[in-house]
This record gives structure tokens, C-alpha cells and sequence, in this order.
């Protein structure tokens, strides 16, 4: 019973490494709870120090440190590793998109301080969207050109706090705010391989707000002001498959399905491909639309050939907003908040909506309950059973 007991008294202790960043050198720093034994054996490292604000012992990041690690604590303690993994596998299946314009424009920058560029070779390299590599350089470059005289390794969590602080101050959304935050964790956890480097950085809450939709009169009246058949072609088939903005501009010829009603999006949000409802009527003005125009690799190509720009769509649909008179504050996105609503309104379950929109989580795909107005309609005012006449 006693060797029982002392087994388990071994496997209770726990130390985890966590790195740590002093006048740009690397150390390792111990976390555990406090034990005589442990820091017995800690006290054998003849470069041990004590950091009087982190209120832990550190070492020099090394290999024989490492190994002595290892060595000096096995059978006595375990080693928690979970801030020292290293980096998760990239799918090699997907495609590397070609960041050479990304690249090129960051050269170009005259701000005083650019995205390094490893910054820019690990999002490739990691098979990020372009769009989303263009929202973390912007808001890399932002962030940096904050410091704009310190090193990047001198940087800490409360010169990262303060200016989060700076963001809320000046009146940056809350979503921008994790935008930057993620940038940021990208840089030094990813880019320079030092997982959560002491960050207790606070995300904002997340805005609760509800998608901007549009009735299904509106939009009948947009479709319909809508002269030139390529742009209503973008607009019915962005509503009527639930498209982001991106698949639309991704979508190839060879994505229509129309003998089985359906559009294959692929590499989508999540790098997951996907297959959406494809109707008569929108097939119908792609073939009008394909005679007209013909175009070579993408569904919808810009004048020159290559794909459509997200501004151009971005304007079609404001003009087509325009003259429909509405003036609701809308966007390329509210055509597909306002395809989910529709189809929970007609009856369509919720779990086959989310498919067809490719949420991960039903959770994001319930928030069109909140917006539908089905159920609301069923409900009765108690002002009407109190029979005033006005």
C-alpha cells in the first residue's frame, strides 16, 4: 500500500514549460505548484534565475537544457509539453494560393515598419485564404507600426494590452479587436514557434448583433431593377445558393451541376468543399448569361479575363439597392442572411440549412431563428383583446 501510495504521490507532480522572451534570448520557464522535491532538483541547474514578476524559475533555452530536463525529472514529475508542441500538420492537399501580389504590395508599403516577411511565407505555406492573410498583415503592419522603434521580441503582453486598449479607444469594432489579436498570436506563436508566451491577453465579447435580411419582396425587387444579365446573374445566384462573396468569385464552370440541381463550392470558409441547391431559374439565366458573355476558367470574369473583383460585385449590389429604393444598410453578405431566412420561413429544417450554408456548428446557423419572422406572425399583441378603436 505504501508503494501505491508513492506511485501515485510521483504521478501527482506536474511541471510545465513555458517559454519565455528576456533582452531577446530564449529561456524556459518552470510552472508547478510548490515542492520541495521539485525544486531540489530544479536547484541542480547551474544557470537557474528567478523572475521576481512572473514569480518563476527560468533556464536558458537550449538543447542540453532540454535533455537535462528530461533526464533530471524522469520517474519524479511529468513534463507538460502543451505550450512547446509543435506546429499542427499542414494539408498538403489543398492548394498553396499564389501570394507573389500580396508580396508585392508589402515591398511597395511607405509605412515605417513592414510585415516581416516570414510572416507572409508562413501563411502560405499554412494554406491561408488570401483574404484572410490580407486582414492579418493589415493588421500585423498596424500593430508594429505602433512600436515603431522596439523589437519585435521585446515586445510583451502588456505592450500587447496596451495597445488593445489603444484599438478600444479610437472606437475599433470588437471584431477587428480579434483580428488583431490573432495577427499578433500568429506572429509569435506560429511564425517564431513561442506558443503562449505568458499572453493573459482578455478577448472582447463577442457582439451579439442580428444579420441585416432582406423580405423576399426586396429582393424580387432588386433581381428586377437589375438590367445587365451579368450582374443579375451574380445577384440571384449569390441569394438563391447562399453564397459568401468568395465562392462566388471562386466558382468555375465545372462547379454547375445542373443535370442534379446542384453547385459545388470549393476550398470554401474552413477549407472544405461543399454542395449547395442550384434552381431551374438560376440555371436557366447562367445559360443566358454563358451565351452572352463565355467566359474561359472562372463563372464570372472581370473585362480582361481573370476573376471578378469583390469591389465590382460590392457595387453592383449597391447600385442595384439604389434603384430598387432600399435603404436598408445591406451588403453582398445579406443576400445570403436573407437565403438562410427564406428557407427557415418556408419550412426548410434548420440542420439541412446548415449544410447548405457550411457552418461547422449548428449554433451559428440558430441565429436565423432570431430574425425570422414566421412564429412572430402567429403571435397576438394583448392590445388586440382589449378592442380600442383609434
Amino acid at each position: 500500500m505504501i508503494v501505491f501510495y508513492d506511485q501515485m504521490k510521483i504521478h501527482t507532480r506536474y511541471i510545465t514549460l513555458r517559454h519565455l522572451i528576456l533582452q531577446s534570448e530564449k529561456h524556459i520557464a518552470f510552472e508547478h505548484k510548490a515542492d520541495q522535491t521539485i525544486q531540489s532538483l530544479l536547484n541542480t541547474f547551474p544557470d537557474l534565475k528567478w523572475h521576481e514578476e512572473y514569480k518563476m524559475f527560468y533556464i536558458k533555452n537550449n538543447k542540453q537544457n532540454i535533455d537535462k530536463i528530461f533526464s533530471v525529472f524522469k520517474g519524479i514529475a511529468w513534463i507538460n509539453l502543451k505550450y512547446f508542441y509543435k506546429e499542427k500538420p499542414v494539408n498538403t492537399a489543398l492548394p498553396e494560393e499564389n501570394f507573389d501580389d500580396i508580396k508585392q504590395k508589402s515591398i511597395q508599403t511607405k509605412k515605417a515598419r513592414q510585415c516581416p516577411s516570414e510572416f507572409i511565407d508562413k501563411l502560405q505555406v499554412k494554406r491561408y485564404s488570401k483574404n484572410t492573410a490580407r486582414t492579418y498583415i493589415a493588421a500585423f503592419e498596424e500593430f508594429i507600426n505602433f512600436y515603431p522603434t522596439k523589437e519585435l521580441l521585446e515586445i510583451n503582453e502588456y505592450d500587447i494590452t496596451a495597445y488593445l486598449k489603444h484599438l478600444v479607444q479610437k472606437g475599433s469594432s470588437n471584431s477587428y479587436q480579434n483580428q488583431a489579436i490573432n495577427a499578433i498570436k500568429f506572429y509569435y506563436e506560429i511564425v517564431l514557434g513561442l506558443p503562449n508566451r505568458f499572453y493573459t491577453i482578455d478577448r472582447p465579447r463577442r457582439e451579439d448583433k442580428l444579420p441585416s435580411v432582406l423580405s423576399e419582396e426586396e429582393v424580387f425587387r432588386i433581381i428586377q431593377v437589375t438590367e445587365n444579365i451579368k450582374h443579375k446573374a451574380i445577384i440571384v445566384t449569390i441569394y438563391s445558393c447562399g453564397l459568401r462573396l468568395s465562392e462566388l468569385l471562386n466558382l468555375k464552370m465545372s462547379d454547375i451541376q445542373s443535370d442534379r440541381n446542384l453547385l459545388l463550392i470549393r476550398n470554401a470558409k474552413g477549407k472544405k468543399d461543399r454542395t449547395t441547391i442550384l434552381s431551374d431559374t438560376t440555371i436557366s439565366l447562367l445559360r443566358k448569361y454563358y451565351v452572352e458573355y463565355k467566359p474561359k476558367e472562372f463563372l464570372f470574369e472581370g473585362q480582361d479575363g481573370g476573376q471578378y473583383s469583390e469591389k465590382s460585385v460590392q457595387n453592383i449590389i449597391k447600385q442595384a439597392l439604389k434603384k430598387a429604393k432600399i435603404n436598408k444598410e445591406c451588403s453582398t453578405h445579406t443576400l445570403r442572411h436573407s437565403f438562410a431566412t427564406h428557407l427557415l420561413e418556408n419550412g426548410t429544417d434548420l440542420r439541412y440549412i446548415q449544410t447548405l450554408l457550411g457552418h461547422s456548428s449548428p449554433k451559428t446557423t440558430e441565429i436565423y431563428t432570431r430574425v425570422s419572422t414566421k412564429s412572430l406572425k402567429d403571435i397576438k399583441s394583448p392590445l388586440e383583446k382589449l378592442n380600442i378603436q383609434f
